[in-house]
């Protein structure tokens, strides 16, 4: 390392040093608990939206589907990233201390980077599965069989895992910047190639497959859309005699064509909440690590927000996920003659929207 990369390490060590010098808060007491009180809640909808989901399709028979098992397995990890991750990160970001200790700080950081990349893998097996159900459906089943789901869910925990625990708890991530860290703050800085392949892999890539499925999914919508104006054209004037046969082939496409406009919107909440965490991420190392922890701690929680808003997405465009949710905050799976079989959907429209779909 030449004098000139020595003397920027040292004025950005200077510099942290000043900011981060004693382990006080600088908020007063009104802020820090508006702080508390707003982010608790954003805590609390994270768990409970995505332990609804996992117990629906755990109970519900008919949300068993090899897509709802990507959903299952994505509404665990989003849960814990609200049980185990987000409650500490909390009291980091409005105390602006860490009191855990540097070994919890590590076990944090790794329980961070594996599960909200858990998250992402699932959102993109997601794209990748309604990719199949859209564009190849007569091979759907085929290609979506049960062992490939569960080796895909298996991948999407493994990879996760094998980029957070490793590197961070060996310190590999912050091999050449160790001098920068505040010993009581837990600051998730990074070297850069730890900051280049923890981007590719956790975001980037899982990025590219859902970009490229969902366009796939897009032009194939836009061609069945066609097809469905062609077919209500034919039945309104009475043609075809195998009008059943027709119809159920126009609900099929209407179906598909609704969960591609679904998996767009989950995808777009997924850009919008993710993007600006992992652009400053691999930025940050080459700009001398001059981000202020302020925006760190913003970029951070807005990717935290996305595990929040997975299980109301599911819920505000899927009926069936709906009327379980409010089956069990009711507490009407208790009553007398509830069972995981009983049918969610109960007229003809909500049987269209089968809970195959995201």
């Amino acid at each position: 390392m030449d004098n000139s990369s020595l003397e920027l390490l040292g004025d950005a060590n200077a510099s942290l040093q000043i900011e981060l010098q004693s382990c006080t808060t600088l908020r007063n007491q009104v802020s820090r608990v508006f702080l508390y009180s707003f982010l608790s809640v954003g805590i609390v909808c994270t768990v409970v939206g995505n332990f609804l989901v996992v117990l629906s399709i755990a109970y519900f028979k008919q949300l068993q589907s090899p897509t709802n098992s990507f959903v299952m397995s994505l509404a665990v990890a989003d849960c814990l990233v609200g049980l185990v991750v987000m409650p500490y990160s909390m009291i980091r970001t409005v105390e602006g201390c860490w009191y855990f200790g540097a070994l919890f700080c590590q076990l944090h950081s790794s329980l961070d980077v594996m599960l909200c990349t858990a998250s992402i893998f699932h959102l993109s097996c997601i794209a990748f599965d309604r990719y199949y159900a859209v564009c190849n459906p007569l091979v759907y089943s085929l290609k979506m069989s049960r062992n490939r789901v569960a080796l895909l869910i298996v991948i999407c925990w493994a990879v996760p895992m094998l980029i957070s625990f490793g590197p961070i708890m060996l310190d590999l991530h912050i091999a050449g910047v160790d001098i920068l860290l505040p010993k009581d703050m837990c600051l998730f800085l990074v070297n850069r190639i730890y900051a280049i392949m923890a981007s590719l892999v956790a975001f980037y890539l899982p990025m590219a497959i859902m970009l490229v499925a969902y366009w796939k999914i897009f032009k194939a919508a836009k061609r069945q859309a066609r097809q469905i104006s062609a077919m209500e054209s034919q039945m309104a004037a009475g043609v075809g005699k195998d009008s059943s046969k027709k119809q159920r082939h126009r609900n099929t496409m209407k179906r598909e064509k609704k969960a591609a406009k679904t998996l767009g919107i989950i995808m777009g909440v997924f850009l919008i909440f993710w993007m600006p965490f992992f652009t400053v991420n691999i930025v940050d190392p080459f700009i001398e690590y001059s981000t202020e922890v302020v925006v760190w701690d913003i970029f951070l929680w807005l990717g935290y927000i996305n595990s929040s808003l997975n299980p109301f997405l599911y819920g505000f465009f899927n009926r069936s996920f709906r009327r379980a949710f409010l089956m069990f905050m009711g507490c009407r799976v208790c009553l007398p003659g509830s069972s995981p079989g009983m049918e969610l959907s109960h007229t003809r429209k909500d049987a269209n929207e089968r809970a195959d779909q995201p």
